[in-house]
């Protein structure tokens, strides 16, 4: 049994990653009244790390802010898949972010469950900024640098690229990001993500917003399948391995957030739908509850 615990939690690793990166989010944010320019921008951030990005590089003043977060998910799926075990997740993040376009981050992950739980610690550098006169579109590049508790190193860096786009009322809009792991292995990665923006209260003192979103998952995975076959006279048992990019979760999120002063606060549900390999067979759907807490400092007061 434990054999088999340590094949899942090493099978599913690279979509653990995938799991983090997404895990990740920025909410709301309000400032004193003599800040107005950053009062605009901090209130009507969006939810996700890009939408973030869209949201600072929209206004042209200078920024300087450092952002920590904590999340809570209440059950670990990896790519929408049971890894056999029962568990929540925590993930720490502390980012900053400069108006010039630079951004770093150092973040990990805390299952309840695995062994050693601390998984990995991470530490991001990157670069964002727009195309064109509208602004619509929003490129952000970046690489990643994992340093992991049980001394695994098939994928121990990360080279990510994202493109974001929304119409100009920041009511809905679409991101697409695709990252390469590499190590002593390498796999790749594509995240879909489309979402919708509603405030359902707003005062000069909070808002409330439901940020609705739906993700496509499309990763490269190895597939292990046996097959019988014929040697020297004998039948034996073959295992065949092959690799197979395509289409393997497609997860809604329904997260509704309150912001206040320099506080974000954030409940939400995700349902998740995978999609089955040649190796798997009736997948069932899966779901699990998340909170997150944020407090943003802005380092130019």
């Amino acid at each position: 049994m434990k054999l088999l615990y340590l094949d899942l939690k090493n099978k599913f690793k690279v979509f653990g990653l995938l799991l983090f990166t997404m895990a990740t989010s920025f909410c709301s944010y309000a400032q004193e009244k003599n800040l107005d320019d950053i009062d605009g921008l901090i209130d009507d951030l969006f939810f996700s790390d890009q939408q973030f990005l869209d949201e600072l590089i929209e206004n042209d003043f200078s920024y300087s802010f450092l952002y920590t977060s904590l999340s809570y998910n209440s059950n670990t799926y990896f790519s929408g898949r049971d890894s056999g075990t029962d568990q929540f997740h925590l993930i720490p993040q502390v980012s900053y972010y400069h108006s010039s376009g630079f951004n770093a981050s150092i973040s990990g992950i805390y299952y309840q469950n695995f062994s050693p739980s601390w998984d990995f610690t991470s530490l991001s550098l990157g670069y964002f900024n727009t195309i064109g006169k509208s602004r619509n579109l929003i490129y952000n590049v970046g690489y990643t640098k994992y340093f992991y508790s049980d001394d695994f190193d098939a994928y121990t860096n990360s080279i990510d690229v994202s493109l974001g786009v929304r119409n100009k009322k920041r009511t809905v809009g679409a991101t697409i990001a695709g990252s390469y792991l590499f190590g002593t292995d390498q796999s790749y990665q594509i995240v879909t993500n489309t979402f919708a923006n509603f405030t359902l209260k707003r005062t000069p003192t909070f808002a409330i917003r439901f940020r609705p979103n739906i993700n496509f998952i499309i990763a490269k995975q190895t597939l292990a399948v046996q097959k019988i076959a014929f040697f020297n006279g004998q039948t034996v048992l073959q295992t065949i391995n092959y690799d197979v990019f395509d289409l393997l979760n497609t997860q809604l999120h329904f997260p509704l957030s309150l912001s206040t002063n320099s506080w974000d606060f954030e409940l939400g549900y995700y349902l998740n739908v995978p999609k089955a390999t040649a190796t798997e067979s009736n997948l069932p759907t899966t779901n699990f509850f998340n909170l997150s807490v944020g407090y943003l400092f802005d380092l130019k007061k």
